[in-house]
């Protein structure tokens, strides 16, 4: 199979979706590996480096496309790339259709075969392809929100953890998943005063054998957020419905209750957000004010730390990648935990979370993959 890495050009993207390693290992298997000029800039890595390990350089994403039989990627293709896709490819990146309707109908039009990284599952119930950049955002979360809460970023003046004699920031954590337990873990490491949510009993109890006594577990309910949220100087929201829009548990009525310059981080924004005033923003322009509440919604945080996310982002997504290349279409038909990151098939959405949040007909995805 002819395996195609073009270069990612979502606002201040610089992930790449195979590192030189990677196509090494794709190389091995029998398959040709052709990547865009200047794909790896961001992770320092040079056109050399990727024919090193054995890749072909395209000149541009255009013949990318139109040669691969396989594309991979990080980000949800923009409208640009969408229309350059076709019935007989495989799409293998992070999709998050549900808050994005647009994409979804382009995915759709093109009949492209679209594997969504975020929905792939494990034999534990979890989301191996979404975890390691989960634990990235979350991580990022809470230097995002130091910054915003200096002073010169309209933030309250605080320094997360104090100092001897001043009391440090007070987290709210809302969720005790991946991003939440890494976010917690940072601003814990701070010395914040840290605060975590969860509708979890038995997470509630994991998270506070974990951390010790140095983050505190409550139920999450309104009344709980309510409260919290009034005496927090950060929220961090870190929700997850896998597949589906996230819930809005902050609402505008609770941000007229919060601190003037408080910090709302949303990193479900991915999936549209867990705060009733989110909107996507960009690493361009990341914030903005509603109720005299900082909101930082970056839609892509770990391109931040390109090097970082993509090597971490290849460790997990390089087993099924190799699935698919490997078998194509039966390593679907075959792995139900590759099967469930099935999203989109010949113009059908096969996720039922997607198709229930875009209001479309769903198709399961095994009976998809019959046609």
């Amino acid at each position: 199979m002819l395996v195609g890495v073009p270069k990612e050009i979502k606002n201040h993207e610089y992930r790449v979706g195979l590192v030189p390693g990677s196509v090494r290992e794709y190389v091995q298997n029998g398959h040709d590996v052709l990547v865009e000029t200047g794909a790896g800039a961001g992770i320092k890595a040079s056109d050399q480096d990727y024919v090193a390990a054995g890749a072909k350089i395209a000149p541009d994403a255009k013949t990318v496309f139109e040669k691969a039989d396989m594309i991979v990627k990080v980000k949800e293709p923009q409208p640009t790339e969408w229309v350059q896709l076709r019935e007989d490819q495989i799409l293998y990146t992070y999709l998050h259709l549900a808050p994005d309707p647009d994409q979804a109908r382009g995915l759709m039009e093109s009949g492209v075969t679209a594997v969504a990284y975020e929905t792939v599952t494990d034999p534990f119930g979890g989301l191996p392809l979404l975890a390691p950049m989960s634990e990235v955002a979350g991580r990022l979360s809470i230097q995002a929100a130091a910054y915003a809460l200096t002073a010169h970023q309209g933030g309250r003046g605080l320094l997360m953890g104090g100092v001897p004699g001043v009391l440090p920031a007070k987290v709210l954590v809302i969720g005790g998943g991946v991003v939440g337990t890494h976010a917690a873990r940072m601003a814990v490491g701070l010395g914040a005063d840290v605060t975590i949510l969860d509708r979890s009993n038995r997470r509630l109890a994991e998270l506070d054998e974990l951390f010790e006594g140095r983050a505190k577990t409550r139920y999450s309910t309104y009344e709980a957020l309510d409260e919290e949220t009034d005496v927090a100087d950060v929220v961090v929201g870190a929700v997850l419905i896998p597949g589906a829009s996230a819930p809005k548990l902050v609402t505008r009525e609770m941000l007229k209750g919060m601190k003037e310059g408080a910090v709302l981080v949303d990193v479900a924004i991915d999936q549209g957000g867990c705060f009733e005033t989110s909107h996507a923003t960009t690493h361009a322009d990341p914030t903005y004010v509603v109720e005299n509440v900082i909101h930082y919604c970056v839609a892509n945080m770990p391109g931040a730390v390109p090097l970082t996310s993509s090597h971490a982002l290849n460790n997990a997504t390089l087993g099924f990648g190799l699935q698919l290349a490997n078998r194509g279409l039966e390593a679907l038909k075959d792995n139900p935990h590759l099967q469930d990151g099935l999203n989109i098939h010949k113009g059908k959405v096969t996720y039922k979370a997607v198709a229930e949040a875009l209001g479309v007909d769903y198709t399961p995805a095994a009976d998809a993959l019959k046609s």
